[in-house]
């Protein structure tokens, strides 16, 4: 077969269309089939090696992005030399591949340290009360969240470089370091400040994933440390958004730092009359029957006194907060049954002295006193 003649005759039949079309039109098919070529590829791995590399299945999904760029980009690479285009669309399309190819870098590197974490993070899977586990997988947390921050930054820079315009326009601003640079690094102090602040937490660790915490009068669990902000999950299923600096400038509570027992109050107010030594033996009871208790402390004190009542407080540890305000609330209640039911004594009462009309107070006392108790003061 004559290659030359088949050529002249294609060249006659279709002389007509435009070279900047079929220099496009050989780009767009080279993409589309580079994208065929990765679906059957997929495919006939995972008909030959799915079932037996569960792990296999894993990785393709998680690359399949990065995998369909690089493979456009090398079929681009092989016709974008053979396509018919002149400068003016040749020199923009060059330049979009340089600036897809550097995207394809960063997004590999993104992808390469999310893998990284989450195979490390496979060994610390219980965060509830695992202290190791909740260390590790917030410093893995926040390095991944600022890692990835950084790439994104140097992929955008390096992206923007290749334009003449903006690297002079860079350049300049640089070098000059006067009023331009002064706005921007005010401008950039709330990002530059959050994100290091993630990486004092992440070294320090004031708080960690799941730590109990009190903010703004809030009470939650750490449920996510991002670069720049903490999300907390409220105890009615609110989500509080914090900036990291604020764990590092501003006081707050932290119920697990250590451990995630804690010790719950329960304070009672109850009449004069009533029987302390019996409410502490009934107490102690009511506590160990209980499933929420973590078998540490338990205890009953008078704390104070006033006119009408007396104070009770009653000390009790539980593993964790949720199961610390579940133990309280369970034994406060039970507390107040009891004293109603087999204690009513107890309850709080308010009482006066009525003075009939037309005595004075001296009469009144006089009446009402025992005669004996008169005597006794009369000799003193």
């Amino acid at each position: 077969m004559n290659w030359q003649a088949l050529m002249a005759d294609i060249d006659r039949m279709f002389g007509w269309i435009p070279q900047w079309f079929v220099g496009l039109s050989l780009v767009a098919g080279a993409i589309l089939l580079a994208l065929l070529v990765y679906r059957v590829a997929i495919w006939l791995l995972g008909r030959a090696f799915g079932t037996r590399f569960p792990l296999l299945s894993v990785f393709i999904d998680r690359t399949a992005g990065p995998a369909q760029l690089a493979l456009c980009l090398a079929a681009v690479a092989l016709v974008l030399p053979l396509a018919p285009l002149d400068d003016a669309i040749r020199t923009p399309l060059m330049r979009l591949f340089v600036v897809a190819f550097i995207a394809l870098i960063g997004w590999i590197s993104i992808r390469i340290v999310d893998m990284s974490a989450a195979r490390y993070l496979q060994n610390f899977r219980d965060v509830t009360e695992n202290f190791v586990a909740r260390k590790h997988v917030t410093q893995v947390r926040v390095f991944k969240r600022v890692t990835d921050t950084i790439i994104v930054v140097i992929t955008i820079s390096a992206a923007l470089m290749t334009f003449d315009s903006v690297r002079q326009y860079g350049v300049s601003l640089f070098a000059s370091a006067g009023a331009a640079g002064i706005i921007v690094g005010l401008a950039a102090r709330p990002l530059l400040s959050n994100l290091i602040a993630g990486l004092q937490i992440a070294i320090t660790q004031p708080i960690r994933i799941e730590d109990a915490v009190i903010i703004e009068n809030e009470w939650g669990w750490v449920e996510d440390i991002a670069s720049t902000y903490v999300v907390i999950r409220l105890w009615d299923w609110r989500r509080m958004v914090v900036p990291l600096s604020y764990f590092i400038e501003k006081p707050f509570q932290n119920w697990t730092r250590d451990t995630a027992s804690l010790i719950g109050v329960i304070a009672l107010h109850v009449d004069y009359r009533a029987d302390v030594q019996r409410i502490r033996n009934w107490l102690e009871q009511a506590v160990k029957q209980s499933k929420l208790w973590d078998g540490e402390v338990v205890n009953l004190q008078v704390i104070d006194a006033d006119a009408r009542t007396i104070e009770l407080r009653a000390l009790v540890s539980a593993r964790n907060a949720p199961q610390s305000w579940d133990l309280r609330c369970e034994i406060r209640e039970k507390l107040v049954a009891f004293i109603r039911d087999e204690m009513p004594e107890a309850l709080p009462r308010d009482r006066a002295i009525l003075i009939p009309p037309g005595d004075d107070d001296a009469d009144f006392v006089r009446r009402v006193t025992p005669p004996e108790k008169m005597r006794a003061g009369g000799r003193n």
